[in-house]
């Protein structure tokens, strides 16, 4: 999502994330020496991504920020952040089985953890995991990479928990905030860096026809369109895309996944 969301539920994603990284100290060792501040760190006080993983095989991918859809240039690639959320992710999937959309769900780690069944749900409806980090610290491209990598591999770790082992596909910096070393670390664990094209600032509730006229007006810029499910009430959303997504079928788009 956008760098100007405002603060408060970025304050309250980055409490809970410390709760969980004070909760994980004992079995951590990044844990155990993390400065959420994002000061610098000895480097043997990181994990190494095979060290933390390695019982998973995962094959690497293209750093590059994928922008493009798997459909061709008539595709559109739906993208859904910050989530899962009890209350909006629900009437999203709902949304999506009536007009037979996959999409990509870009999850915050604290939130996949507090709500395993909605990520399972997800996946079970036939979309995509996407890693969002920890905490969704918009700044995190100012910290170390210790940081960084923190946020990245403890959300790839605790969204594929909360899936029963289905790991995320991609990796979306919170506002963009890519790193060329989090594009490294997150493509070397498989998850292709994403970006997006059309951001229909929904977070800022300018009302769904403005969301539904800037999709309109942007589309023909790339296939990557951003809404939201978390972070506030998202009922502008939901009306937003019970209109987008007939009208670009009508267009003669079809509805694909972003590349990797």
């Amino acid at each position: 999502m956008a760098k100007h969301r405002g603060r408060g539920w970025h304050s309250r994603l980055l409490a809970a994330a410390l709760g969980v990284t004070a909760m994980a100290a004992a079995t951590s060792v990044w844990t155990a020496q993390a400065d959420t501040a994002g000061g610098r760190q000895p480097e043997a006080s990181v994990s190494t991504p095979d060290a933390r993983h390695q019982d998973q095989n995962v094959s690497k991918v293209a750093e590059e920020i994928a922008h493009a859809s798997d459909r061709g240039p008539r595709g559109v690639n739906i993208t859904i952040d910050d989530g899962p959320d009890p209350t909006w992710t629900p009437q999203v999937l709902q949304l999506l089985k009536d007009n037979g959309v996959k999409a990509t769900f870009c999850m915050v780690g604290t939130q996949a953890q507090a709500y395993p069944d909605l990520v399972k749900a997800v996946v079970a409806g036939g979309h995509r995991l996407c890693n969002h980090t920890v905490s969704h610290d918009t700044s995190m491209d100012k910290k170390s990479e210790a940081y960084q990598s923190q946020q990245i591999l403890d959300a790839e770790r605790m969204i594929t928990k909360a899936s029963g082992g289905v790991r995320p596909q991609y990796y979306r910096a919170p506002g963009g905030a890519f790193t060329p070393y989090s594009r490294h670390l997150a493509a070397s664990r498989g998850m292709r860096p994403l970006g997006w094209n059309v951001d229909t600032k929904d977070f800022e509730r300018p009302g769904a026809d403005v969301m539904v006229a800037t999709v309109k007006r942007e589309i023909s810029d790339g296939p990557t369109v951003l809404f939201h499910d978390a972070g506030g009430d998202r009922s502008q959303t939901l009306a937003a895309l019970r209109e987008i997504l007939p009208w670009l079928r009508q267009q003669g788009y079809s509805f694909g996944l972003p590349v990797r």
